[in-house]
């Protein structure tokens, strides 16, 4: 089968390599989406530093072509979690998987990490796919960035009604900013530096958008609508981080969702936050629950996920796919593997 594998920083391979076979309990997924995310960008310029050669890609779609899984048979359709927890340390029994002291995942960024979804065919347990129906595979891969965000917005324990200050509106920003209005934010605010995005944060939900080139976004915040109740940062810099503190009202939580370099440090008085009483609070992955949300948000069609899909390549189109995110050049990329595209 044909893979892209990442054989060195900033090096990837498109590869063939043996089918894998599925064990008891798994099921072979012919992938037919597999979205291109900032966790593979870090990966592949070797911010997030892994082993090589590794084949990336978490966020995908297919239909099983082999199962050695009771309930699941080929042909099912499905979208594929890539977090496995080990569903027994004190994390797991706790529900919150992502945090699991064994985590491995496929494709994505944790302890153990197996060959993931850049790939025409993945092995993957059956505790990790979720039915689709018929819904489009280009659709299904967007399950595993929505679950993070539905994830994200559990953190924040906004009420309807809370006010949303957001720092920017890239791919995972927009579907972001419509979980949050899934859960009755109002009003929100985004701050994104290029236009097109700004404008389809409006068409998506925003009420209201600033370009941070042209005017302070936080004291743009709390002109318009006041210190927010919840201030999201969604760009992995510690000045937006610190816009997104700063865009916070007393009482409220500062959200971490965008991916800060490992080494990054910031500053904080720490009178404020007892003072305030602001809650910083940080995001990272899924956990099995958040991802059936998501799968359940997609097929209801409460989120519209085909606008964010703005190009569809082929295996051998990730170094320029990578390229173009880091020029932040279109939205979601989705690669189709054994298409060309």
């Amino acid at each position: 089968m044909k893979t892209a594998a990442l054989t060195d920083v900033g090096e990837m391979e498109v590869q063939e390599r043996e089918q894998p076979t599925p064990e008891d309990g798994e099921v072979l997924v012919q992938v037919s989406a597999c979205g291109v995310c900032m966790t593979d960008f870090h990966m592949y310029h070797g911010s997030f530093a892994v082993d090589t050669p590794l084949v990336l890609g978490h966020e995908s779609a297919g239909t099983i072509v082999d199962s050695r899984a009771e309930g699941f048979e080929s042909g099912d359709r499905v979208a594929i979690n890539p977090t496995i927890p080990c569903n027994a340390c004190s994390y797991c029994k706790r529900g919150e998987t992502h945090l699991c002291e064994n985590n491995t995942v496929i494709g994505g960024a944790g302890e153990t990490i197996l060959d993931g979804a850049f790939a025409e065919y993945v092995r993957v347990p059956k505790t990790n796919v979720e039915d689709i129906g018929d819904m489009p595979f280009k659709r299904g891969a967007l399950a595993e960035p929505l679950a993070c965000c539905v994830h994200g917005v559990r953190q924040t324990d906004i009420e309807q009604g809370d006010s949303v200050a957001m720092i920017g509106a890239g791919p995972i920003g927009l579907l972001l900013l419509q979980t949050f209005r899934n859960r009755g934010a109002s009003p929100i605010v985004v701050s994104e530096i290029d236009d097109d995005r700004r404008e389809l944060a409006s068409e998506l939900g925003a009420d209201h958008v600033v370009d941070p080139t042209d005017e302070d976004p936080v004291e743009f915040v709390k002109e318009t609508i006041g210190p927010a109740d919840i201030g999201v940062e969604v760009v992995g810099k510690v000045p937006t981080i610190e816009q997104a503190y700063d865009m916070t009202a007393k009482g409220g939580n500062t959200l971490i969702f965008g991916v800060p370099d490992q080494d990054a440090t910031m500053e904080l008085n720490p009178f404020d936050i007892y003072f305030n009483e602001i809650d910083l609070r940080g995001t990272y992955a899924l956990t099995t629950e958040d991802f059936e949300r998501a799968v359940s948000l997609l097929k209801q069609g409460r989120i519209d996920s085909d606008t964010l899909i703005t190009e569809e390549i082929s295996l051998g189109d990730l170094p320029t796919a990578f390229d173009r995110m880091a020029n932040a050049k279109g939205l979601k990329k989705i690669v189709r593997p054994g298409k060309d595209v």
